[in-house]
């Protein structure tokens, strides 16, 4: 016991300097504390502790084993699980532990991320490169001080485009420029751009800038900037009597010296899908739907010798929900897909951004909006092989026929080729070259259900695109084009394997299906006539999950509604 000069004691027990201290008396023990005890610390006087303090360490050693003695930081104390003394002698990890439950769900969660349109990706667009590109974007306020306008390019829906220098440079071709005032959805098409810049510059046209000029006599207008490619788009080079020999000049920069005829023509042709479903992939994978493919849309750009995708004002992103509301839709009815919207109505607006960003996986699988796009570009690929479609009232006929078909191409080939005349044969012709791959790929674009069609994806690994064509594809093109047949693979061989076996059955000898394994898949393919509980158990589930996803519906839309200006609104644009 120590003794302190006032004539008070502590009941504590001092430890030898020369010895090793002992395991606290605590460990593994149940504590025991008597009033007695504690009203002896309670009550010390100032001087005791003062003289406490100057004894060294021992007092806090003490402490130290009090706090052990009560749980602190040692939950198996005071649960008295009787494992603490073993536990303490177990050697420390070195590193992380890796279970197959642990790498399935790191392999799940890295896989949703970076699905189509890219949560991860979307993420640090937004919140990173938006705002860094703010930093650095050039400076105009008004086109009368900034700019030469020159000659009127078009006129289009959403605006009208001119060709324009910078006033400090007009004669300099280095500032080229063309100049787009939005009468509509100015404010969109500038962030579709822009968007399209940080990701995937080369789908569309080069752009450099879009600001909004206040004039007291205008009002506010919008203004959008690209770098001048060039002035062809591909409805231009189509209408063309040359088409599509006038394209191969472009591309290739010369004149060949070889015999026309059907095979010359697939391969422009098969050139210009090429750079559209690369300039489509390129857009898709981002998370943007352009809703308005067309030949008027497509411009060639002379600097790169490649197709380019214009005119944005129409584009939904649905990776934050930009330009997209359920029940409206902006499409050209010419080319447009049967369904007309890109996504079921029932899905609500879409909420803040982030939240919008986190769930577009799910909706992107659910609906396939994409498949808009490429039934648009299945029926430029049509026109471009029959001559006598590229007319708007004859690609109007067409339609027509294709509705009364059911949308089938196969049905409407059958009624129209009996009677067909010699530019609807030379162009079947074309496309049943090389076993008929052209008219397979075209088949599988032009579909009346999204979820049928082919992804951009899988149109690029058909085998139609397996010929180098007129240009050279780059060390990222070809990287890509692997890439998709790697991962775009088709079933069709497995399916006839499957055939092949079923047409030998009953012949043990070929490997082919016995009677029994026959009967056994029948009896799995006819469906029961009274339903199995199992059968009913799903059923039930099926109908709560619609009924959460209504009331989750519902309660966005409440939200959204309600929603407040956030942090995040200003990269968010709005129409003024």
């Amino acid at each position: 016991m120590a003794t302190v000069a006032s004539g008070g004691t502590i009941p504590i027990k001092l430890h030898s300097t020369h010895r090793p201290k002992p395991l606290s008396p605590f460990l593994g023990r149940k504590l025991n504390l008597n009033p007695s005890s504690r009203t002896s610390i309670a009550t010390l006087h100032p001087k005791t502790l003062a003289v406490v303090a100057s004894s060294g360490g021992e007092f806090f050693d003490a402490v130290h084993n009090l706090f052990l003695g009560v749980g602190v930081g040692l939950p198996c104390t005071v649960m008295e699980c009787g494992d603490i003394i073993y536990r303490s002698t177990l050697p420390k990890p070195s590193g992380l532990t890796l279970t197959v439950p642990g790498a399935a769900l790191a392999l799940g969660t890295l896989s949703y991320l970076w699905a189509t349109p890219g949560v991860a990706p979307g993420f640090f667009d937004m919140f990173f490169l938006a705002f860094v590109e703010r930093l650095f974007r050039p400076t105009f306020k008004k086109v009368s001080d900034d700019f030469v306008l020159g000659k009127k390019l078009g006129e289009g829906a959403f605006g009208v485009v001119y060709r324009a220098s910078l006033t400090k440079k007009p004669s300099s071709k280095e500032g080229d420029l063309v100049l787009k005032k939005a009468t509509e959805y100015g404010a969109v098409e500038i962030w579709m751009n822009e968007r399209v810049r940080r990701a995937c510059s080369n789908s569309c046209a080069d752009f450099v800038h879009g600001f909004l000029e206040n004039s007291s006599k205008k009002g506010a207008e919008y203004w959008l900037i690209w770098r001048y490619e060039g002035e062809a788009t591909l409805y231009d080079l189509m209408q063309s009597k040359e088409f599509p020999y006038n394209v191969e000049r472009m591309i290739v920069k010369e004149v060949q010296d070889l015999p026309r005829g059907l095979e010359r023509e697939n391969t422009i042709i098969q050139t210009i899908m090429r750079q559209l479903l690369f300039a489509l992939d390129g857009l898709h994978s981002t998370g943007i739907v352009h809703r308005d493919i067309k030949p008027q849309n497509i411009i060639f750009s002379e600097g790169s010798r490649t197709f380019k995708i214009i005119d944005l004002g129409a584009a939904a992103d649905l990776r934050v929900g930009i330009n997209y509301i359920p029940k409206e839709f902006l499409l050209d009815p010419r080319y447009a897909a049967p369904e007309q919207y890109i996504m079921s109505t029932q899905t609500p607006s879409a909420p803040s951004a982030p939240v919008a960003t986190a769930l577009s996986p799910v909706l992107w699988q659910m609906n396939l909006p994409d498949r808009f796009d490429i039934y648009s570009t299945g029926l430029i690929f049509l026109q471009m092989a029959f001559s006598g479609l590229r007319s708007d009232s004859a690609l109007i006929q067409f339609n027509r026929q294709l509705k009364r078909c059911d949308y089938d191409l196969n049905a409407w080939r059958k009624s129209v080729e009996p009677r067909a005349s010699s530019d609807l044969r030379k162009g079947f012709e074309l496309l049943d070259l090389d076993g008929g791959i052209g008219w397979e790929l075209l088949t599988s674009m032009v579909r009346y259900k999204a979820g049928q069609r082919i992804s951009a994806k899988g149109a690029l690994a058909n085998p139609y695109f397996d010929r180098e064509g007129l240009l050279v594809l780059s060390l990222m093109q070809n990287l890509r084009l692997q890439l998709f047949r790697a991962t775009q693979q088709d079933y069709g061989e497995a399916a006839e394997w499957i055939i092949q076996l079923m047409a030998k059955s009953g012949t043990e000898k070929e490997g082919g299906f016995t009677e029994a394994q026959l009967q056994e898949l029948t009896e799995r393919r006819e469906p029961k006539k009274k339903a199995s509980p199992q059968r009913n158990a799903l059923a039930s589930v099926l109908r709560l999950q619609r009924k959460i996803m209504k009331t989750l519906n519902e309660s966005v839309d409440e939200l959204n509604r309600r929603r407040k200006s956030l942090w995040w609104s200003r990269w968010i644009p709005r129409e003024e």
